[in-house]
């Protein structure tokens, strides 16, 4: 569940008022770094707390919202104030959790949205992490390059992908399965696993809407539906590159070219 959520839970049963803003989660594929050029070349950043301070900061901000788990406390480019992450959220706090902002904090001298860079570096995902083997590979050309996606067989955009995929050479597509969006998911998914020939059993579901065949055997759904959510996967198809990067949605098919040809063999 969204800090938003139970932040609104929270407030509704009497804690301390604060002020929030929902903030966008910008997640795209430029290059990001943890640290911003600010104007004089003095650096923003956020870093590293001493382990006391950010369990200090910690205890304070889950003893306001009972129910709240922090993930990580950091210093934040403004003195006083600092980062702590709630699963995917970031927020901003005093040292004893009295004023919560929820929302983007925003370099105005160097332009840049701070927190919705360092959303995407914490999106991040190593691509040797994933267990591959627990997803439907299709090879195209030589394969060299990688991309993992958790799609929905029902997904109208995942079928939007793989009509754009047609145009592309070279890469290899893992699939995660991922049903989270029809009652009928599952059963496709299983179907789909279970064939004799996953991979083109999944192409003629998702471009010629080929019905698979009913089939029965062990699958990873389970285990692939807890991956997504341990990644804040919240839709499909969701991306994930073999630089490191993800993108949630389907991609054109200049965007995709693009990123794919800028990861190399």
């Amino acid at each position: 569940m969204r800090f938003s959520v139970l932040l609104s839970a929270t407030l509704l049963a009497g804690s301390l008022p604060v002020w929030a803003q929902s903030a966008d989660q910008v997640i795209g594929t430029r290059t990001t770094q943890e640290a911003s050029q600010g104007a004089g070349d003095k650096v923003l950043s956020t870093a590293a707390l001493e382990p006391a301070k950010a369990q200090a900061i910690r205890q304070h901000f889950e003893a306001r919202f009972p129910g709240i788990q922090v993930t990580l406390v950091r210093a934040s480019p403004l003195a006083g104030i600092y980062e702590v992450q709630v699963g995917m959220d970031l927020l901003y706090t005093d040292a004893n959790a009295d004023y919560v902002l929820q929302g983007s904090l925003i370099d105005a001298r160097a332009r840049k949205d701070l927190t919705a860079e360092r959303v995407e570096v914490l999106q991040q995902v190593a691509f040797d992490s994933l267990p591959l083997d627990k997803a439907i590979k299709q090879v195209k050309g030589n394969g060299s390059r990688q991309v993992a996606v958790f799609e929905d067989p029902n997904c109208g955009y995942c079928k939007q992908l793989h009509r754009t995929l047609r145009d592309v050479d070279d890469v290899t597509v893992y699939t995660f399965l991922f049903p989270i969006l029809a009652p009928d998911s599952t059963t496709k998914s299983r179907d789909i696993w279970c064939a004799s020939d996953p991979a083109r059993a999944w192409k003629d579901w998702m471009l010629d809407g080929k019905v698979p065949a009913t089939a029965q055997c062990d699958t990873p759904i389970q285990e692939t539906l807890a991956l997504g959510r341990k990644l804040n996967v919240q839709g499909t198809p969701a991306l994930f590159f073999a630089d490191g990067t993800r993108v949630n949605g389907a991609l054109p098919l200049d965007a995709l070219k693009k990123k794919l040809d800028a990861l190399g063999s």
